[in-house]
């Protein structure tokens, strides 16, 4: 062998071991894999999840890598997400609380129906009554990081709807426990489902009719599928709580320094963030539907009271219930209003 040849095997040899030597310097401390529901290029994911895990990586230096797992990579069942944090399957997950129904009732008092302003500024007042109300109780198997609400939810049929009579045979998607007894006592059939579920079941006429908010639909195609959006004006017909979370023994068993990465981009100002990241994503939905000719039913004022005179008893069903569990339904509601009615105003 020449020299030239020994010079240069040693040299890629001495190129091996440095690109070694980088990419073990480089590489993450800890590894966490985040899990939820929705493909990766929806709205959440890319505009909120996503952002927040790059902040995450970003400040940490490198010494927290998060594994990114849509559309349930990871295995199992939407409802199941809350579990596999609790139970270590994920580390961190994003899920609709109402997928469990039952399980975190005090979250409900959100989704109540008229009771939204904005995403922002309930997704705050959610969290704030979290940490007086639920931190210690309904959510103390996991390390809560964030909590929020979607921006307005709408009625999106292959019908018209704008009269509550309209409802009538109607077999409706609704997301939560509480939407679902909505929907059912203002005349609709409700069908529960995870969201991922809802383009095949419009497709299949399983449904004919879902309510989610308008930043969702893109990923859904759901203005493909139907051509009807009844929209309540300046008014919330109802909204849905999420919870994002992490495995505690995971979070606990982090170092301090990277325990403080993580609350620094966790609590209430990411869930504002999130919280109106979700409205903001509802203006470009609702373009591309009024670009595909879709009929957009806006209520009138007087419409909008007739529906929220009908959706009363659903409240007050809910606050007596509460009530009758022993879990305060009287005192959440009037919780939730103060502290919704204090953000809105800001």
């Amino acid at each position: 062998m020449t020299f030239i040849h020994v010079s240069l095997a040693r040299a890629a040899a001495a190129l091996a071991v440095l690109v070694f030597s980088i990419g073990v310097s480089a590489a993450a401390e800890v590894t966490l894999r985040m899990h939820q529901f929705l493909p990766a290029q929806a709205n959440v994911p890319k505009n909120v999840l996503y952002v927040w895990a790059d902040k995450i990586e970003a400040e940490s230096n490198g010494r927290i890598e998060i594994q990114r797992f849509p559309a349930m990579q990871l295995g199992g069942k939407p409802p199941e997400l809350i579990d596999q944090a609790i139970d270590g399957i994920a580390d961190i997950i994003w899920t609709v609380s109402g997928y469990t129904p039952g399980r975190f009732p005090k979250t409900e008092v959100f989704e109540l129906p008229f009771t939204m302003t904005n995403a922002e500024a309930v997704s705050r007042a959610y969290w704030e009554l979290a940490e007086e109300t639920m931190m210690d109780s309904d959510f103390s198997a996991f390390k809560v990081l964030g909590l929020w609400v979607h921006g307005p939810g709408l009625i999106h049929s292959k019908a018209p709807i704008s009269a509550i009579n309209d409802l009538n045979g109607v077999k409706l998607r609704a997301p939560t426990r509480v939407t679902n007894m909505l929907f059912g006592a203002l005349g609709a059939t409700p069908v529960g489902m995870p969201v991922p579920a809802v383009p095949e079941a419009l497709s299949k006429g399983v449904i004919n009719a879902t309510v989610i908010p308008w930043e969702v639909t893109g990923a859904l195609r759901v203005p493909e599928l139907v051509h009807n959006h009844t929209d309540f004006g300046d008014a919330t017909l109802y909204t849905t709580t999420f919870i994002f979370a992490m495995n505690k023994d995971r979070y606990d068993g982090l170092p301090d320094d990277l325990k403080a990465v993580i609350d620094k981009n966790s609590g209430l100002e990411f869930s504002a963030f999130a919280g109106a990241q979700m409205q903001r994503d509802d203006g470009p939905a609702r373009q591309a539907a009024i670009d595909m000719g879709n009929n957009i039913i806006t209520l009138t004022p007087a419409q909008v009271g007739a529906w929220r005179k009908a959706a009363q008893p659903v409240t007050e069903s809910w606050i007596k219930e509460m009530d009758g569990k022993g879990l305060d339904g009287t005192g959440l509601k009037a919780k939730a209003a103060a502290l919704i009615k204090k953000h809105t105003a800001q």
